[in-house]
Parts: C-alpha cells; structure tokens; sequence
C-alpha cells in the first residue's frame, strides 16, 4: 500500500475516532448556550488540522513493530484532542483573530453575542475550552484500551510532553516582555514548544504503547528533535511570507505580535543602525500596515536572515535524514517518516 495513501486512511480513522469520542461527551448541562459552545469546540476539533502528531504517533508504534488495530489509532486521536486545546489558549494569548482560514473560537464565542463584555466572555470561554479540550485528551489516551504497563510509560512521556510545551509557551511569551531573544534564545523556544512537542515525543509515545527498546526510543528523539526544529522554522518563514489564503493565518500576525523569531534574531544580529531602527519601530506594532510588515520582510531578505533560516531547515532535515537511516524501524514506518519528513520541512501552509 503506498505510504501517501496509507496516510490518508490513518488520518480518517483518527477523525471517526474523534468523532464518535466527540458524541459521548455532549453538554452535560441542557442550556443552548452551553451547547453551542461544544458544538463550536466541536466543530474546531474535528474541521482543519494536519493530524501531524497522530500520524507521528501512529508511525511510532508502528516503527516499534505494533499492528495497524483500534488502540493505537485511540491514543493518536488524543493527541489531536491536547493539541486543540493548546491552540486555542496560544491564539487567546496571541490575540489571533485567524485559524484555519477561520475566526478562532475565542473571537467565534464573541460573536454569539452582541453587546458589551463580549470579547472578554470569548477569551474566558476560549480558556474554558481549550482545557476541556487538554481533559478529554487524558481520558481517551486513558481508555485506549492498550496493555497497562505500556499505557503507564506512555503516559509518563505524555505527561512530560505537556510539561514541555507549557514551558516553552512560557518562554515564548517572556521573549515578548524581555528585550528580545539572541537566536539561541529562540531556538530554545522552538526546542521545547514545537521540536518535542510535534514530533519526539508524539513518535515515543506511540512506541512506548507498543513496547519500544530505549534504543528506539533514543532513535525517535535523534530523529525528531531536528525535524520538530525544522518544522518550526518553516512555520516561522510561512508565518511572516506566506499568503493568508494559503496558510489560513495572517501574515501580519507574527509581525503585530513581535514574536521574537529565530528569522527576527538573525535580522537584529546582522542589521544596519538604519535597518536596526525600522525593525525596533515597527515589529510588534499593532499599527503595522501591509506596507510597513512589507519594509520589514524587506529587511529580513536583505539580512540575510530568510537565506539563513532556509539553511538552518536543510541542515536539520539532514541531521533527521541520517538519524531515520540508522534507526532500526520498520521498513514501511520508516519509509512513512522519510515523507513525513519531506512534508514538515518544505510545506506551503
């Protein structure tokens, strides 16, 4: 079966898993309000998404030598339940107005109602269900039906997966308090919030369910570690260059924010007092113009920063290259990651 298709039917038993997972946990409460609000949650859950750390998760049991069953395709849809939640507090504390080509559901909750205090009720209500969200993710990983003893080590890494991503959320958002972040700053960032995160652990817990070697479990962080780093230097370069119609985000939202980017920190590394000036000005202004964030990405090119980043990706999906080839996995997981790999690093959205 070639791995593109067999991405495509794992990716839609993950989405009926989510479904049916969906079904029994409705509103508890018998208000219509509160049921819009799970079914808006809902709707985000199920609609958009790459399924990225499902499928890492599944190939990671699968790479272990586990078979293609029910339990494992549980526990990979848990992990998409952990990563909506995730996104919808990073998109209350990013004031993101766009997510998926669509309103965020903090600014979705807003709009159910017209009058005063509602953009407040949406970033509480945001809060509300992206931790509901992060719940229910425990309790299908919880029930997924997979042997105990495997079940209790994969859980130790789910559970430091999310110790990670919180922290390097919180590392994130210091950057933005602080001065600004040196380019190993931002790597920093990029480590704990994305690298292990997307792609280590989502493969070590797929493995650990199956019963995977420390050796294997070391091969997985060898090879996620520089893929996961890559992957989020191309969401960055896509987050400042890339086309909203595509990505479904706005290209403006990074720059507004000053998020404090490894493509940033090259710039204020290399930049000109001239250079240097504008980019202080105008990156994290939020009354940043198409024109100006235009005069920045300008900068950006000019630095050398966007040539820079363009190498540090290919240096990295080398790095996973050679560690996917030493690994001792299996030859269709292994075959499935040399995609994955190619799709991560060299997406358009």
């Amino acid at each position: 079966m070639p791995v593109s298709f067999t991405q495509q039917y794992v990716g839609s038993r993950i989405d009926r898993r989510l479904t049916g997972f969906l079904e029994t946990w409705r509103a508890p409460v018998a208000d219509p309000d509160v049921e819009a609000a799970y079914k808006l949650l809902g709707d985000f859950i199920l609609n958009g998404g790459k399924r990225i750390r499902p499928q890492l998760c599944y190939w990671g049991w699968r790479g272990a030598g586990g078979g293609d069953c029910d339990e494992i395709i549980s526990a990979a849809a848990a992990l998409e339940l952990c990563h909506a939640g995730l996104l919808i507090h990073d998109d209350i504390m990013d004031g993101s107005e766009l997510r998926r080509g669509r309103a965020t559901v903090h600014r979705n909750l807003a709009g159910l109602y017209d009058r005063p205090g509602a953009d407040a009720f949406g970033q509480a209500g945001g809060i509300l269900l992206g931790t509901l969200s992060l719940a229910w993710s425990d309790t299908l990983l919880s029930s997924c039906g997979v042997e105990p003893f495997r079940l209790r080590a994969a859980h130790h890494l789910f559970d430091a997966m999310r110790t990670e991503v919180i922290s390097g959320q919180y590392l994130d958002i210091l950057a933005q308090l602080r001065s600004g972040a040196s380019v190993e700053e931002a790597l920093m960032v990029i480590r704990f919030k994305t690298a292990k995160y997307t792609v280590e652990r989502p493969l070590q817990i797929g493995g650990a369910l199956a019963g995977a070697s420390m050796g294997l479990l070391e091969s997985y962080s060898r090879f996620g570690l520089p893929l996961g780093e890559a992957f989020q230097l191309r969401d960055d370069v896509l987050g400042t260059f890339g086309s909203e119609s595509v990505t479904g985000k706005s290209a403006l939202d990074d720059l507004r924010e000053g998020k404090h980017t490894v493509l940033f920190a090259h710039a204020v590394r290399h930049a000109s007092p001239g250079q240097l000036g504008h980019l202080r000005r105008w990156h994290g202004n939020s009354e940043l113009t198409e024109e100006r964030a235009g005069e920045l990405r300008q900068i950006l090119r000019e630095t050398g920063a966007l040539a820079k980043v363009e190498e540090m990706i290919e240096e990295r999906v080398r790095e996973a290259v050679t560690a996917l080839a030493e690994a001792r996995i299996e030859a269709e997981a292994a075959s499935a990651l040399a995609l994955l790999t190619d799709q991560l690093a060299h997406r358009t959205k």
